[in-house]
């Protein structure tokens, strides 16, 4: 499955977070890693989900990026 992650800049570093995820984030001082974090919190999450006996939600979430003059 392919979810979609948001990145986003802060004051200290930067955050990800999965939409169809809540609770599923990372955070980092660069976004090589963050984006390192959240791969490797997406599998870790989904396990503590399954453990729980929670149902795993299908990626449903688009992004796109929009042009603005």
């Amino acid at each position: 499955m392919d979810y979609i992650v948001i990145i986003e800049k802060g004051n200290e570093g930067y955050g990800a977070y999965v939409p169809d995820l809540p609770g599923c984030v990372a955070a980092g001082e660069s976004i090589d890693e963050v984006r390192t974090l959240i791969r490797e919190a997406i599998p870790l999450h989904l396990d503590l989900m399954r453990e729980n006996g929670e149902p795993i939600p299908p990626p449903t979430s688009l992004a796109e990026t929009v042009r603005v003059a």
